[in-house]
């Protein structure tokens, strides 16, 4: 029999919780406007996200679908294929459809655009490295080590969440 695990106790006030939901925010919030600040390319964040995305995919040597991509990026499918749509117009993506299942269409980076896509990686981790500069690196180290157990307990308490909601069900 699985044990359920054990909700650790809060040791934060309401107020001081939405404090912290208010810095995170904030936070979120610089980061985008910093990113922003550095692009001079025409792509908005979810068109990178996206690009993003399939770049990874494809070097972990599968291909990704526009469902996958919706479901990855946390947007409908329609937005999905409104980006490809887009991008493909642009040169940027294609949609390659599948030998067998000639409904199912892979989205791939174009072999044109890798240039500008690395480009675009290249200015990202120009500022990051401005940002290391900055901070240091051995607080840059803390604050993703930090970051990941911050992920870590994002999850926690999401996969607590959907349990809830089943057991509710």
């Amino acid at each position: 029999m699985e044990k359920k695990k054990k909700t650790p106790k809060a040791v934060t006030t309401q107020e001081e919780n939405k404090s912290y939901l208010r810095k995170i925010f904030v936070m979120l919030r610089e980061i985008e406007v910093a990113v922003n600040a550095q692009r001079h390319e025409k792509y908005n964040n979810t068109e990178v996200r996206l690009m993003n995305e399939v770049v990874y995919t494809t070097g972990m040597g599968e291909r990704v679908i526009s469902t996958q991509l919706a479901s990855r990026l946390g947007i409908t499918r329609s937005a999905v294929s409104q980006i490809v749509a887009k991008l493909e117009g642009e040169g940027v993506l294609r949609r390659v459809p599948d030998e067998v299942d000639k409904k199912i269409a892979y989205v791939e980076l174009s072999e044109k655009s890798m240039g500008t896509y690395k480009a675009l990686i290249q200015g990202y981790t120009d500022f990051v490295g401005r940002v290391v500069a900055y901070m240091g690196v051995s607080k840059m180290d803390k604050m993703l080590a930090l970051a990941d157990d911050f992920s870590a307990a994002v999850e926690n308490a999401c996969a607590e969440c959907r349990a809830e909601e089943k057991d509710a069900k």
